[in-house]
């Protein structure tokens, strides 16, 4: 029987495979959510099973608000992934987060509009708590894991999600920074939530690519700018998965695996049974 893959990645803009992987599996998957943004791949880095999976598809063919984001985590749960790293671009809104230095976020703020949240709904509710939406244990361990490969690393910091595809205007961008965000994006909501929900350790490692468009003496952000910084970036990304994988313990002591504990309001036995099947992968364990 192949072990199951307990650390999953997800791969953001420019990151579209993991090197380094051996002993590789494609797995393609189908969930009650439909399909992921495309194959999972699962393979050994440093003697632990891994796996792999391109947020935008191969090739960069989905757009921030086309991401089936509750069929790519359900996919990685479904392979037994506990602990999920997110990778992503970012842009800066203040200036000591400069283009190539890494964010390990603490906050999220969604500024989001039109995306699917939750897993839950059809006779099924469920309020999670996301007062804290990352993971602190699999935070600190990839702060480690990242400040090891000799980048400048933020511990800290609040990451606006917006819709996109577009980048933000000038005015946008000024609000932002006026409501005290410090890096923006657009795909960590609904990432974190639904990972959250999955009862998954989640964490984002943030790459500053620009500074956005706030900045009145660097250029707007542009696609090729974002690029040719997370080229740059990407054998950190990967140093910092080898680092983090030694750094793991076997087991989680968080409550990220309990998540669903006390978050749960429907009487079990008025929860549909077609719901029951749909959800079985997530909350079986508690409704007996």
């Amino acid at each position: 029987m192949t072990a199951a893959a307990r650390l999953g990645i997800i791969g953001g803009s420019g990151l579209y495979s993991m090197p380094g992987l051996t002993d590789t599996q494609e797995k393609i998957i189908t969930t009650p959510f439909g399909q992921p943004s495309g194959p999972v791949m699962i393979g050994t880095l440093e003697g632990q099973r891994v796996a792999f999976l391109a947020r935008h598809g191969q090739g960069h063919h989905l757009m921030p608000g086309e991401i089936n984001a509750r069929a790519n985590i359900y996919a990685l749960k479904s392979l037994g992934v506990e602990r999920l790293v997110s990778i992503s671009a970012c842009g800066s809104l203040r200036e000591d987060y400069a283009p190539g230095h890494i964010v390990i976020p603490h906050q999220i703020y969604d500024n989001t509009r039109d995306r699917k949240r939750t897993f839950f709904g059809e006779g099924l509710v469920a309020h999670i708590d996301v007062a804290n939406p990352f993971c602190p244990d699999l935070s600190n361990q990839l702060l480690k894991a990242t400040r090891a490969t000799g980048a400048t690393v933020h511990d800290d910091g609040t990451i606006i999600t917006i819709e996109g595809p577009r980048f933000s205007t000038r005015a946008e961008s000024n609000i932002y920074r006026s409501w005290g965000m410090d890096i923006i994006g657009m795909t960590t909501s609904p990432e974190a939530f639904l990972a959250r929900e999955a009862e998954m350790c989640f964490v984002t490692m943030a790459h500053v690519t620009d500074y956005d468009v706030w900045h009145s003496s660097e250029a707007p952000v542009t696609v090729e700018i974002v690029i040719q910084t997370l080229n740059k970036n990407a054998e950190i990304a990967r140093q910092a998965i080898l680092n983090l994988i030694g750094l793991l313990p076997a087991e989680r002591t968080c409550s990220c695996g309990s998540a669903l504990a006390n978050a749960l309001i429907t009487d079990p036995t008025a929860v549909p049974t077609a719901t029951r099947q749909k959800l079985a992968l997530l909350v079986k364990k508690y409704l007996r």
